[in-house]
């Protein structure tokens, strides 16, 4: 059994998507829909509102922070000054809510979407400048691949160098999955009565994830 430790407490009432960068993590409040910068002793460096309803993903390219509007079924391109959306596109599987889960690699966007329990592979590069009011249509977020995820609740999901892992919330478990075909590898099992696995990320040797009920965040080692 993995060590699992608590960090610190999140800085909001319902933190579900997380990123790890240098600088530190990134978390998106489903209650507020404010993004915290967080040191990753728990000190808070930068807050800003966004325009997320309800979001439980994000993820950040360097430049651009995406998040996962979970209850408007949109994916919001986001400038990482001042949280305003740059552009809003359809969740690809979406239902009555969307996805809650984000990361970027290799200029793509993978999004876990509870509603389909599917794992979606996103181009991004391939979209149409032409836009009202900053709303893509839909054929312009282009799903370029597709696996199915661990269960029907996929939350965060994360990259260890070519290993896919995602987070399953109804099973309290971190999957390490076959990006070809979704395929379990592997998994790490976050049993009671440790907080709950939501919004998850990876740095420097440790799964980082957040339970929206208590607003714990903890790491895992790997």
């Amino acid at each position: 059994m993995p060590t699992i430790e608590k960090v610190f407490d999140s800085p909001g009432p319902q933190p579900n998507g997380m990123q790890a960068t240098e600088e530190g993590l990134w978390i998106l409040d489903q209650q507020t829909n404010e993004v915290h910068l967080v040191s990753y002793e728990g000190v808070v460096k930068r807050t800003l509102a966004t325009g997320s309803d309800r979001g439980s993903g994000i993820t950040d390219t360097g430049d651009t922070l995406w998040l996962a509007s979970t209850y408007s079924c949109e994916i919001l391109s986001t400038d990482p000054a001042d949280g305003k959306t740059l552009a809003s596109f359809n969740t690809p599987g979406a239902g009555q809510t969307g996805a809650h889960g984000l990361e970027w690699r290799d200029d793509k966007l993978w999004i876990a979407v509870p509603p389909s329990a599917t794992i979606y592979q996103v181009d991004t590069q391939v979209l149409n400048p032409c836009k009202a009011g900053g709303k893509y249509k839909e054929n312009d977020f282009k799903v370029i691949h597709t696996l199915p995820a661990p269960g029907d609740r996929p939350h965060g999901i994360a990259w260890v160098g070519d290993a896919l892992w995602c987070v399953e919330t109804n099973h309290r478990a971190i999957f390490h999955l076959n990006p070809e075909d979704g395929s379990h590898l592997n998994k790490i099992e976050i049993p009671e009565p440790h907080p709950e696995p939501h919004g998850m990320t990876y740095w420097d040797g440790y799964f980082w994830y957040c339970d929206a009920h208590t607003t714990a965040v903890c790491r895992v080692a790997l």
